[in-house]
Order: structure tokens, then sequence, then C-alpha cells
């Protein structure tokens, strides 16, 4: 009896193993599948991290039917991303209008390929197979990146991402006045034109303030008014050389006309005075 128990253990302990075997043959000849990976969503908070790295980006909205029908496909794409080596993200538009403005989205869906900080639009196709041949195959290199004047991380895009928050705020404030509150639309314009007005004039004021703080006036300056009584004891000193000056002329003036009545010393009478003047040679004596 022990002996017929002891056998039966043991046949089930080679079929055990045996069975333990066979599973992992199987698992190690199924063919190799993707990792699973992880969609990352960017938003103005944490955009920086993509300029480190290798990034695919895709810009969308909820409300865009080609968006929607690519989302599944990028879904798929996205689990091959550990495999490659490159981050899978994308961003909604509707939420993060600042991203919107700083990568000048004009058209939905529109994807960006990152790589240390140069970006380069991508525009083939938007098959699972096509983004998985750019970034294994590197067509990337054959797109011209992005110039840094309008890359996301410049001046001019900041400037623009501020302008792109501004309108959506603005957009916000105006539902809120028109749906909350019950303001006419053309009260809510009227609202946002006078608010325009007043933030221009306080917008000029301190550019003013701030123009003449850094360009300070000449009235304004210690030795304005030193200067300007110098300039008017120059002025002064002038007109009187000035007046000195004609004096002298006519001092000469009045030299040669004494001359001239020496000449006409009246000799002979007043009509030899007149002869004289009108030079008229006098007639002799008879």
């Amino acid at each position: 009896m022990a002996c017929t128990y002891t056998r039966s253990v043991r046949a089930m302990t080679a079929g055990a193993c045996v069975f333990s075997v066979l599973i992992a043959t199987c698992v190690l000849l199924q063919p190799t599948a993707a990792k699973p990976g992880k969609l990352r969503v960017i938003t103005d908070g944490n955009w920086e991290e993509i300029l480190t790295g290798e990034w695919m980006i895709e810009f969308f909205a909820p409300w865009c039917p080609a968006c929607q029908q690519l989302q599944s496909v990028w879904n798929e794409f996205a689990e091959w991303g550990e495999d490659l080596g490159v981050s899978i993200a994308k961003v909604d538009v509707t939420e993060q209008p600042g991203l919107s403005g700083r990568f000048i989205i004009t058209a939905l869906p529109t994807i960006y390929h990152c790589k240390d900080g140069v970006f380069r639009r991508y525009q083939g196709a938007r098959s699972k197979e096509d983004f998985l041949s750019f970034i294994d195959e590197k067509k990337w290199q054959s797109i011209e990146p992005v110039s840094s004047w309008f890359g996301p991380s410049s001046f001019l895009m900041n400037v623009m991402s501020a302008l792109f928050k501004l309108s959506m705020f603005i957009r916000h404030c105006h539902n809120y006045l028109t749906e909350q509150l019950g303001v006419p639309v053309w009260g809510s314009y009227g609202i946002f034109a006078l608010a325009t007005l007043i933030s221009g004039l306080v917008l000029g004021l301190v550019l003013v303030f701030v123009a003449d703080f850094v360009f300070p006036s000449r009235r304004l300056s210690p030795d304005y008014h030193h200067r300007k009584l110098l300039a008017g004891q120059v002025r002064l000193l002038q007109q009187s050389e000035d007046e000195q000056e004609a004096d002298g002329e006519e001092e000469d003036d009045e030299d040669e006309y004494g001359g001239k009545t020496e000449e006409w010393q009246p000799v002979g009478g007043a009509d030899a005075l007149r002869r004289r003047g009108l030079g008229v040679p006098e007639e002799e004596d008879s």
C-alpha cells in the first residue's frame, strides 16, 4: 500500500514538472510583444521636460474628428515607446492654450518630433508602422528643424504663449459675464473696450515714467541751469560786441561825412558851395 502511494506521488510530481516545462516553452516561443508604455500628458507646467531626450508629441483637440481617429493609433504607438527609447506624449490645445501658441498650432492634429531640444514637424503618414519606422530608421534626420527664432523656448514664442493665454482668459471672462451673470453680449464688449482703454492709459503713463527715469529730462539735470546761465551770458556778450561794432561803423560814417563837409566849406558864397556839392565847375570871375 505504501509503495503504491509513493509511486502515485512520484507520478504526479513528474507530471507537474512536465507541465511546467511545456508552459515555459510556450512562453519562450511566443513572438516578442511591445512592452506596455505610458502616454505622457504635456501641460504648461511640465512642457520643459520635452527639451531633454527624444519625444514624439501630438497636439489634438477632443472635438476634432481627425484627432479622434488618430487616438487609437497613437495609443498603440505609445506602447512601443520604451522599446524605441522615445517618450510619446500628447497635448490638449483646448486645455493648454499657452502650448498652442508656443508651437504655433494652426492645424489638428499636429505632430512634432523633438531630439534634445531640436524640434521637427512630422508630416508623414499616420499609421503605427509609419511612426515606428520614422523613429527606428531615424527618418527625422532628413527633416529640416524648426528655426531657433520659432523654437518653443525662444523669446518670440514666449510672447506668443502669453498672448494665447490672455486670449483664453478673455474668452473665459466673456463666457462668465454672458452665461453666469446674464450680461448682454454688447455689454460684455463695452466692458472689455473700457478695460482696454484704461489699461492703455495706465500702460502709457508707466512707459512715460520709465522713459523719464532712464532718460531724464535736461531740465532735471544738475548742470542744466548753470549751462543755461552761461548761454545767456554768452548771448549778452555777443549782443554787446555787435552793438560796439555797430557804433564803430556809425563813427566811421560820421568821420567820412565830416571830411566831405570840410571840402564843402563855403568859398565865395552859397552858390559856390552848391556848385561844388553838385560837381559843377566854378565859373571864372570876369
